[in-house]
């Protein structure tokens, strides 16, 4: 049984999972390259009551799935600085249920993992810099657009697609997948 929709992305068993597999979909047609994409997740149906006008403008119908979310793309998120301190600058409103990030990154086969360098700057701290640039040459390395999603409550999804595999058939979906980017993003939700 095809695990795909005749209209959309695959199908999929609760409204965070939809919800980031709608993400990765419309990221998808935007094609590769891009920078990374923060989005607020809003309760579908509290959405159509307290913003109608919002509901009509984004194509938002009855939806039969209880609990669906919508995801709202947020202001592009900055170049060039580290992600986990532009995210540690973010507070959501109450309205929002939860939050989803795309990014691209490149990864190595844990059959790497004992060939990857230390590098170390003049100050005695890791150069990132310097990694980057040799798993960016390692030909072994996969291009990576992650989906990571959380909400409020704990909840958490991710899906990935490689970019040699570029179909939403071939998307790997789990709550533990990229582990440290979904605790960045619920540490946006803490108090």
């Amino acid at each position: 049984m095809p695990n795909a929709s005749p209209s959309g992305p695959p199908m999929a068993a609760s409204p965070l999972t939809r919800a980031v597999l709608e993400i990765d979909e419309y990221a998808s047609g935007l094609g590769w390259d891009r920078p990374a994409r923060l989005f607020a997740l809003v309760d579908t149906a509290q959405l159509r009551g307290q913003e109608p006008q919002l509901a009509d403008r984004l194509g938002l119908t009855d939806d039969p799935n209880a609990g669906a979310l919508t995801p709202i793309e947020q202001e592009e998120v900055p170049a060039g600085g580290p992600l986990d301190e532009f995210l540690a600058t973010i507070a959501w409103p109450d309205a929002v249920a939860g939050c989803a990030l795309t990014v691209e990154r490149l990864m190595l086969p844990p059959s790497a993992e004992a060939a990857v360098p230390t590098y170390v700057d003049e100050n005695g701290e890791a150069d990132e810099t310097r990694l980057a640039a040799w798993v960016a040459e390692h030909p072994e390395r996969q291009e990576v657009r992650m989906t990571v999603a959380v909400l409020r409550d704990g909840a958490r999804e991710s899906a990935l697609r490689l970019r040699a595999k570029d179909s939403a058939t071939e998307v790997l979906t789990g709550s533990d997948l990229v582990p440290g980017l979904a605790d960045a993003l619920a540490a946006t939700f803490a108090e």
